[in-house]
Protein backbone atom coordinates (compact mmCIF):
# COMPACT_ATOMS: atom_id res chain seq x y z
CA UNK A 1 0.00 0.00 0.00
CA UNK A 2 1.56 3.19 -0.77
CA UNK A 3 1.19 6.04 1.17
CA UNK A 4 -0.18 9.28 0.92
CA UNK A 5 1.66 12.36 1.23
CA UNK A 6 -0.20 15.40 2.85
CA UNK A 7 -1.94 17.74 1.18
CA UNK A 8 -2.50 20.30 3.86
CA UNK A 9 0.00 23.40 4.02
CA UNK A 10 2.92 22.63 6.58
CA UNK A 11 2.69 24.81 9.91
CA UNK A 12 5.82 23.78 11.84
CA UNK A 13 6.91 26.81 14.50
CA UNK A 14 10.16 27.64 15.72
CA UNK A 15 10.31 26.01 18.64
CA UNK A 16 9.86 22.57 16.78
CA UNK A 17 12.64 23.11 14.49
CA UNK A 18 14.47 24.52 17.11
CA UNK A 19 13.77 21.05 19.12
CA UNK A 20 14.37 19.24 15.77
CA UNK A 21 18.31 20.70 14.68
CA UNK A 22 19.12 20.31 18.47
CA UNK A 23 18.41 16.43 17.43
CA UNK A 24 20.65 16.76 14.15
CA UNK A 25 22.68 18.25 15.87
CA UNK A 26 23.44 15.48 18.63
CA UNK A 27 23.23 12.62 15.60
CA UNK A 28 24.67 14.18 12.45
CA UNK A 29 28.34 12.72 12.64
CA UNK A 30 26.91 8.98 12.41
CA UNK A 31 24.15 8.26 9.98
CA UNK A 32 23.21 5.78 11.46
CA UNK A 33 21.22 7.70 13.93
CA UNK A 34 18.87 8.39 10.75
CA UNK A 35 16.01 6.27 12.09
CA UNK A 36 16.22 7.90 15.35
CA UNK A 37 16.46 11.13 14.19
CA UNK A 38 13.02 10.42 11.85
CA UNK A 39 11.29 8.86 15.02
CA UNK A 40 12.32 12.46 17.25
CA UNK A 41 11.30 14.38 14.04
CA UNK A 42 7.90 12.69 13.94
CA UNK A 43 7.40 12.68 18.20
CA UNK A 44 8.27 16.82 17.15
CA UNK A 45 5.80 17.48 14.37
CA UNK A 46 3.27 14.04 14.38
CA UNK A 47 4.14 13.51 11.13
CA UNK A 48 7.27 13.83 8.62
CA UNK A 49 5.79 16.35 6.05
CA UNK A 50 8.30 17.08 3.09
CA UNK A 51 9.95 20.11 4.81
CA UNK A 52 10.75 18.09 7.96
CA UNK A 53 12.53 15.28 5.68
CA UNK A 54 14.24 17.83 3.83
CA UNK A 55 15.70 19.46 7.42
CA UNK A 56 16.85 15.88 8.22
CA UNK A 57 18.40 15.07 4.60
CA UNK A 58 20.43 18.71 4.95
CA UNK A 59 21.07 18.07 8.46
CA UNK A 60 22.21 14.50 8.28
CA UNK A 61 24.16 14.96 5.15
CA UNK A 62 22.35 11.99 3.36
CA UNK A 63 20.08 12.32 0.19
CA UNK A 64 16.20 13.26 0.71
CA UNK A 65 15.58 10.25 -1.28
CA UNK A 66 17.24 8.00 1.57
CA UNK A 67 15.01 10.26 4.11
CA UNK A 68 11.86 9.55 2.12
CA UNK A 69 12.83 6.02 1.40
CA UNK A 70 13.29 4.96 5.31
CA UNK A 71 9.50 6.70 5.81
CA UNK A 72 7.61 5.39 3.09
CA UNK A 73 9.27 1.52 4.06
CA UNK A 74 8.35 1.64 7.40
CA UNK A 75 4.78 1.23 8.74
CA UNK A 76 5.46 3.49 11.65
CA UNK A 77 6.03 6.99 9.84
CA UNK A 78 3.55 8.52 8.85
CA UNK A 79 3.73 11.86 5.45
CA UNK A 80 0.06 12.97 6.62
CA UNK A 81 -0.62 15.12 9.53
CA UNK A 82 -2.45 13.53 12.38
CA UNK A 83 -6.04 16.03 14.06
CA UNK A 84 -6.69 16.44 17.04
CA UNK A 85 -9.00 13.27 16.83
CA UNK A 86 -7.65 11.03 14.71
CA UNK A 87 -10.48 8.34 13.46
CA UNK A 88 -9.05 4.73 12.70
CA UNK A 89 -11.17 2.10 11.34
CA UNK A 90 -10.72 -1.65 11.64
CA UNK A 91 -11.13 -2.60 7.86
CA UNK A 92 -9.98 -6.30 9.00
CA UNK A 93 -11.47 -9.16 8.04
CA UNK A 94 -14.43 -9.45 11.05
CA UNK A 95 -15.25 -5.58 10.84
CA UNK A 96 -15.64 -5.50 7.32
CA UNK A 97 -17.96 -8.36 7.07
CA UNK A 98 -19.91 -6.78 9.15
CA UNK A 99 -19.94 -3.13 7.73
CA UNK A 100 -17.23 -1.28 8.49
CA UNK A 101 -16.59 -0.30 4.86
CA UNK A 102 -19.56 1.70 5.18
CA UNK A 103 -18.76 3.20 8.41
CA UNK A 104 -15.50 4.35 6.60
CA UNK A 105 -17.80 5.75 3.46
CA UNK A 106 -19.84 7.96 6.34
CA UNK A 107 -17.15 9.12 7.94
CA UNK A 108 -15.39 9.81 4.84
CA UNK A 109 -18.53 11.80 3.33
CA UNK A 110 -19.35 13.50 6.96
CA UNK A 111 -15.45 14.90 7.40
CA UNK A 112 -15.33 15.83 3.79
CA UNK A 113 -11.81 13.73 4.11
CA UNK A 114 -10.06 10.70 2.10
CA UNK A 115 -8.43 8.09 4.07
CA UNK A 116 -4.73 9.45 5.10
CA UNK A 117 -6.60 12.67 5.42
CA UNK A 118 -7.18 15.83 7.68
CA UNK A 119 -9.26 18.44 7.82
CA UNK A 120 -8.54 21.67 6.71
CA UNK A 121 -8.79 22.90 10.21
CA UNK A 122 -6.64 20.10 11.58
CA UNK A 123 -9.58 18.92 13.85
CA UNK A 124 -10.41 15.13 12.01
CA UNK A 125 -7.99 12.86 10.46
CA UNK A 126 -9.04 9.71 9.07
CA UNK A 127 -7.50 6.40 8.67
CA UNK A 128 -8.42 2.61 7.72
CA UNK A 129 -6.40 0.41 9.82
CA UNK A 130 -6.34 -3.32 9.99
CA UNK A 131 -7.30 -5.33 12.76
CA UNK A 132 -6.99 -3.73 16.07
CA UNK A 133 -8.00 -7.18 18.33
CA UNK A 134 -11.37 -6.29 19.35
CA UNK A 135 -13.28 -8.96 16.65
CA UNK A 136 -16.01 -9.16 19.10
CA UNK A 137 -16.89 -5.38 18.84
CA UNK A 138 -17.08 -5.80 15.41
CA UNK A 139 -17.21 -3.24 13.68
CA UNK A 140 -15.17 -1.03 15.17
CA UNK A 141 -13.50 2.21 15.08
CA UNK A 142 -11.22 4.05 17.71
CA UNK A 143 -11.09 7.92 17.81
CA UNK A 144 -7.18 9.01 19.79
CA UNK A 145 -7.46 6.20 22.33
CA UNK A 146 -11.45 5.43 22.57
CA UNK A 147 -12.83 2.56 21.49
CA UNK A 148 -16.69 2.30 19.50
CA UNK A 149 -17.78 -1.45 18.59
CA UNK A 150 -20.94 -2.49 17.13
CA UNK A 151 -21.33 0.32 14.95
CA UNK A 152 -23.72 1.03 11.90
CA UNK A 153 -22.96 3.75 9.27
CA UNK A 154 -26.11 5.60 11.43
CA UNK A 155 -23.99 5.88 14.30
CA UNK A 156 -21.21 7.98 12.82
CA UNK A 157 -23.36 11.49 13.41
CA UNK A 158 -23.41 10.98 17.34
CA UNK A 159 -19.87 9.84 17.36
CA UNK A 160 -18.64 13.09 15.57
CA UNK A 161 -21.23 15.22 17.87
CA UNK A 162 -18.63 14.10 20.95
CA UNK A 163 -15.68 15.77 19.36
CA UNK A 164 -17.45 18.99 17.71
Amino acid sequence: MQKKISSNPFNGTPEQEAKLQEVIAAHKHDKSYLMAVMQHAQEIYGYLPMEVQNMIAEGMEVPLEKVFGVATFYAQFSLTQKGQYHIAVCLGTACYVKGSGLIFDALQKELGIGGDECTEDGKYSLAATRCIGACGLAPVLTVNDEVYGRLTDKDVPGILAKYK
